[in-house]
């Protein structure tokens, strides 16, 4: 079974997308909702480390509220899928692999909608990252090790911070071939953005020497403000081992 977890901030779109489409789902599963219409949740990070710790199912699926599964044996299907991966650390619907540095995903976004990425897949793929939109975990790992709190202290990159984790346990980060929509963009990209991402680097530069997101990807060995500079742009453009801006595909 896999629990469904979502922390929301408009009740109206979660009932349009994420809730509409699970009322279809044949398989059973649970649901458990984090309203954070007042504000009571101060991160994303707190918010489902609260939910997945009360999940009960042998999966637990993070999803944000703009999201849809367009088929009513989604739920179902992923389970399936998730079964056959061995040394499954966490799963998602799109994400970016080292080699190609491209974001892989067969879903579709915003209005009217369209691919979310430049690889679509037909079999689970291993990846470096994955996209926050839809996260699945098994309930074991969850329980060896929840989002970082301190590092996520808003709302970003959580997920990123996960799958990079995740590695320390021996386990894999991987994109399984599951369509969904999602309306969001993911832009702009707010200034705690930003924030999040220099605390992330400087946790995992010593394993990673390119973080990569659904924006773009960071050299851990510079600092984020020199990569968001116009001298950093003209810089990458003579240089093939900093990080590079992907096209398209923005998310985390």
């Amino acid at each position: 079974m896999i629990s469904v977890v979502c922390v929301y901030n408009r009740k109206d779109l979660l009932e349009r997308y994420l809730l509409e489409s699970l009322e279809r789902q044949k398989a059973e599963h649970e649901r458990i909702l984090l309203d954070n219409t007042a504000h009571r949740f101060k991160s994303a990070a707190e918010a489902l480390n609260k939910g997945g710790r009360s999940a009960k199912g042998k999966y637990v699926m993070f999803a944000h509220q703009d999201v849809t599964l367009p088929t009513s044996d989604w739920l179902g299907q992923a389970e399936r899928v998730l079964d056959g991966l061995t040394d499954l650390g966490i799963a998602g619907v799109a994400g970016k692999a080292e080699k190609g540095h491209r974001v892989m995903t067969n879903i579709e976004h915003g209005e009217p909608p369209r691919p979310a990425g430049q690889i679509p897949i037909s079999e689970p793929a291993k990846v470096q990252t994955l996209d926050e939109c839809i996260a699945i975990v098994l309930k074991g790992v969850f329980a060896k090790l929840g989002f970082d709190e301190v590092i996520c202290d808003d709302w970003h990159l959580y997920v990123v911070d996960y799958c990079l984790s995740v590695k320390n346990l021996g386990l894999e980060a991987y994109v399984v071939p599951m369509k969904a929509y999602h309306l969001s963009l993911g832009e702009p990209v707010p200034a705690g953005y930003f924030k999040t991402l220099e605390k992330l680097v400087k946790k995992h530069q010593g394993q990673h020497k390119v973080i990569m997101t659904g924006y773009r990807d960071w050299d851990t060995s510079y600092p984020v403000l020199l990569q968001r500079s116009k001298a950093w742009r003209n810089m990458v453009g003579g240089t093939k081992s900093v990080a590079r801006k992907v096209k398209g595909g923005k998310s985390d």
